[in-house]
């Protein structure tokens, strides 16, 4: 996207903003675009949430136990709370540190990739425009690209995608609650830790990760490995002490 952007916008008018998913994200990310940043020559930050994917996990099981306890594709608390929420934040924080008061935020989103993706406008106001005496639009420069395209203009020039892509046919947390089968199975082999630890806390929540609402084992075919669990002992307390606390509820079988 930055690619295309350099085509029509000055450097000078152009921040790259990574939201880190912590240790959600695919090795290599932020790093790559640090460095597809700085040989651009354009600004670069990070935007951190003050909370993490479990976290947000965790406070639903403890205050809510009757829904299920990861975010959903109807409610997806991972992008507002860990993505849109922080990468406004600092954005807003850059443009009054810098003098803008006009932004677009521009977003990789294309047609191709959903329904929903498909049915958005490419350019259009935000809720935050006006506000502050700041105009805030959101772009799409590459929502009409398709998936050779995509690649193409990056081949074109002399830039690599992240690795991952090698596998995978998007690149979001390691275990997204909406991705596909082979990109589940991907992240599994490249990062057991992660995995292991995504199963584990299905296994305590009671409730699926993925929007089909099957457990990862069964999406994936791959059993997690515990024993690599050790550096998240104090996640894994957290949410093995929760569920000795927590109210039963009771649950109706019904056969059909």
């Amino acid at each position: 996207m930055m690619i295309k952007l350099l085509e029509f916008v000055p450097k000078d008018q152009i921040l790259v903003v990574h939201a880190s998913l912590g240790f959600m994200e695919w090795p290599g990310a932020m790093e790559l675009a640090r460095d597809q940043a700085a040989a651009a020559g354009v600004d670069f930050i990070v935007a951190k949430a003050k909370k993490s994917f479990l976290d947000m996990v965790l406070k639903r099981y403890q205050e809510r136990p009757e829904v299920p306890s990861f975010p959903s594709p109807k409610y997806r608390q991972c992008t507002s709370d860990l993505k849109r929420g922080p990468i406004t934040r600092e954005v807003r924080r850059y443009a009054k540190a810098n003098g803008f008061d006009r932004i677009i935020n521009c977003m990789g989103l294309r047609a191709e990739e959903s329904d929903n993706r498909a049915k958005q406008e490419v350019y259009k106001p935000t809720v935050n425009n006006g506000k502050a005496g700041r105009y805030w639009y959101n772009y799409l420069p590459v929502h009409d690209f398709n998936t050779t395209q995509v690649f193409g203009t990056i081949n074109t020039a002399d830039q690599l995608p992240h690795w991952a892509y090698q596998d995978n046919d998007r690149l979001s947390c390691i275990t997204c609650i909406m991705a596909s089968a082979a990109d589940l199975i991907h992240g599994a082999k490249q990062n057991p830790q992660v995995y292991a630890l995504m199963c584990l806390v299905e296994q305590v929540t009671g409730y699926s990760l993925h929007a089909s609402m099957r457990r990862l084992p069964d999406l994936t075919g791959i059993q997690p490995d515990y024993s690599l669990l050790n550096e998240y002992q104090d996640l894994v307390s957290k949410f093995s002490n929760t569920r000795s606390y927590r109210k039963r509820i009771p649950v109706m079988e019904v056969a059909a």
